[in-house]
């Protein structure tokens, strides 16, 4: 009995192309591999492991308690500020960390990218997803911080799902764009830093959200995707006033950044083989 083998052929797409993102679920093995070698290469021959998921965000916390908690003085909206800090290190933290992971991560792996065929999505998914589990170990000392101070979490819980994957998704958009730039321009990755310490300082990680004024000042800050994740995510875990306008304009710039992104990254991608 003669066996015949099924061909496949590939080829470069043009235009404006279909996203094709039915090939990712093929390919889900190879994403779960990337990402497990990023958390390992990561912190291989460190000497404190994964301690430094927790080392990070505990010192700035302890920096912004000093400074803006003790010296300056800023409001916290009644919550001890080591908490209301810390609870916005956390998405802060992991959108930061995924987006310069992400945003260099198709140079990262040009030599995989040359010599095999596979959905080059899956290399910025997969450096997003990567820290996830320095999220998750961190978001046990944020517990932890919370039972210290007495803070119970209300039903709000429940939605924090939803604001983690909003900042993931939110790294995940402007990591397509920013990766496939900077196969084509290698000056992103020396922008990458200076971007993400400047988005920190326009993010309501050392203040609260409410010290933004209400009607337009406040919509116009909610271009910032990571003001609505962070007024969320404190939301669901400390309670307090709940996600107003900011929310809004947020998700819905998240949306406009994530299917750009993903349109321009489709494009792009028939020429990243030949560039990187």
């Amino acid at each position: 009995m003669q066996t015949t083998l099924a061909e496949t052929v590939y080829e470069p797409s043009r235009g404006w192309i279909s996203l094709r993102l039915r090939e990712l679920w093929d390919y889900r093995e190879l994403l779960y591999f990337l990402a497990w070698r990023d958390v390992k290469i990561r912190y291989k021959q460190a000497a404190l492991g994964v301690t430094w998921a927790v080392i990070q965000p505990l010192l700035t916390m302890v920096i912004f308690s000093v400074i803006f908690g003790q010296l300056a003085k800023l409001p916290s909206d009644g919550i001890p500020y080591p908490v209301f800090s810390y609870a916005a290190l956390l998405p802060w933290q992991l959108f930061a960390g995924a987006l310069q992971r992400a945003g260099t991560s198709l140079v990262g792996n040009s030599n995989l990218i040359t010599k095999v065929y596979f959905p080059r999505l899956v290399i910025p998914i997969s450096a997003v997803a990567a820290g996830l589990v320095d999220f998750g170990i961190s978001f046990v000392v944020l517990l932890g911080l919370m039972a210290f101070y007495g803070i119970t979490p209300t039903w709000a819980i429940l939605t924090l799902p939803l604001f983690v994957l909003l900042a993931a998704l939110t790294a995940l958009a402007v990591g397509l764009w920013l990766s496939a730039l900077n196969v084509q321009y290698r000056d992103v990755q020396h922008m990458i830093p200076f971007l993400v310490q400047a988005w920190m300082y326009a993010s309501p990680v050392a203040y609260s959200a409410g010290l933004i004024p209400g009607g337009p000042w406040r919509i116009i800050y909610g271009l910032n995707p990571l003001a609505g994740v962070i007024q969320g995510f404190r939301w669901a875990l400390l309670g307090g006033n709940p996600p107003d306008e900011l929310m809004a304009v947020s998700v819905l710039i998240v949306l406009v950044l994530l299917v750009s992104g993903l349109f321009y990254f489709r494009r792009m991608e028939k020429t990243f083989a030949d560039v990187v």
